[in-house]
C-alpha cells in the first residue's frame, strides 16, 4: 500500500483499515481527499496481501461529505472558460469523482464501512457503494446535496434506492432530512448498529478478519457476481456465475476449505 495524505492506512491479517484523515474538518473531501480515494481503492484492489477493506473516520465523524471550499475552487477555476468548454470542464471533473466513488463497487473485495457521527452528502455515495455498512448509535445520515442547491451525482441517486427502497430514497433526497442509526438498520442501509465507536470498530474489524480469512477467490468471485446479477436479469446472473464457477471449482481452495473442516482447523488461503 503506498502512503497517502488523507487517509491513514494499516493493513493487519489481510485487512486493510483506511481511515479518513482530516478529523478537525469532520473528514470532510477536499480534492486531495477525492484524488486519494480513487488510488487507495484501486491499491487495495491490486495489492495480494490485502483480502478486505474497511473505512472508517478518525475524529468524531465519518464524513460531513464534500468539503464546499472544493465546490468554490471549482467555481473559480471554471469561471473563465467561456460558454460549452466551461460545461465540458465540469463535466470530466463530475466524471472523475464518480469514478472516484465507483472504484469502491469496482474494487473486487469486499469494502465495509464503520460509521460513526456524521455520515453526509458525499458520505452517503461513499457508504452506498460499500458491501457491507455498520453504525454506531449516534450516527446520523442525509442526502444533503438538495440543500446546497445541487443533485446528488455521486452515486446515491443509483444506489440508495436498491438498498432502502425507490420510495424512502425519493423523500430522502428531496426533503434533505436527517436519519439516526436505529432508522438506517430497520430499512437496511446498515447491518447493525452499535451502542459507541469503540464496540463499532471492534465488530467492524472482527467482520473485516472473518471475511478475510475466507477463500480469497470466493470472495471476490461472490462480490463479482452480486454486482453483475443487481444490474442483469436472473438467466443473464446465473449465466455469469456459471461461468465463473466453472473455473473456480478446480481452484485449490475448495479441497483446503474441506481438509481444514475434517481437520477441525482454520483454513489457509492463498492470496
Amino acid at each position: 500500500m503506498h502512503d497517502f495524505t488523507s487517509f491513514a492506512v494499516s493493513v493487519d491479517h489481510g485487512v486493510a483499515h483506511i481511515e479518513f484523515n482530516r478529523p478537525d474538518q469532520a473528514n470532510a473531501f477536499n480534492r486531495q481527499m477525492w484524488h486519494e480515494l480513487g488510488a487507495v481503492m484501486r491499491a487495495v484492489d491490486a495489492t495480494p496481501g490485502v483480502r478486505v477493506a474497511l473505512l472508517s473516520g478518525r475524529g468524531k465523524h465519518f464524513t460531513a461529505g464534500i468539503d464546499l471550499g472544493f465546490l468554490a475552487e471549482m467555481q473559480a477555476e471554471l469561471a473563465p472558460l467561456g460558454p460549452g468548454r466551461r460545461q465540458e470542464q465540469l463535466l470530466v471533473t463530475i466524471r472523475e469523482l464518480q469514478a472516484t466513488v465507483s472504484a469502491i463497487e469496482d474494487c473486487r473485495k469486499p469494502v465495509i464501512a464503520a460509521i460513526h457521527g456524521a455520515c453526509l452528502g458525499g458520505g452517503i455515495d461513499i457508504s452506498s457503494a460499500c458491501d457491507l455498512r455498520y453504525a454506531s448509535a449516534e450516527a446520523n445520515f442525509a442526502v444533503k446535496e438538495i440543500d446546497v442547491a445541487i443533485v446528488a451525482d455521486l452515486g446515491t441517486l443509483q444506489r440508495l434506492p436498491r438498498l432502502i427502497g425507490d420510495g424512502r430514497a425519493r423523500e430522502l433526497a428531496l426533503t434533505g432530512r436527517h436519519f439516526d442509526a436505529t432508522t438506517a438498520a430497520q430499512w437496511g442501509f446498515v447491518s447493525e448498529v452499535l451502542p459507541d465507536p469503540e464496540a463499532l470498530r471492534a465488530h467492524a474489524l472482527t467482520v473485516a478478519r472473518t471475511l478475510a480469512g475466507k477463500s480469497p477467490l470466493a470472495l471476490r468471485g461472490t462480490k463479482e457476481t452480486l454486482n453483475y446479477s443487481r444490474d442483469h436479469t436472473v438467466a443473464e446472473g446465473l449465466a455469469f456465475v456459471a461461468a465463473r464457477n466453472a473455473a473456480l471449482l478446480f481452484a485449490p481452495d475448495i479441497a483446503e476449505a474441506i481438509a481444514a473442516r475434517s481437520e477441525r482447523r482454520e483454513p489457509r488461503f492463498d492470496d
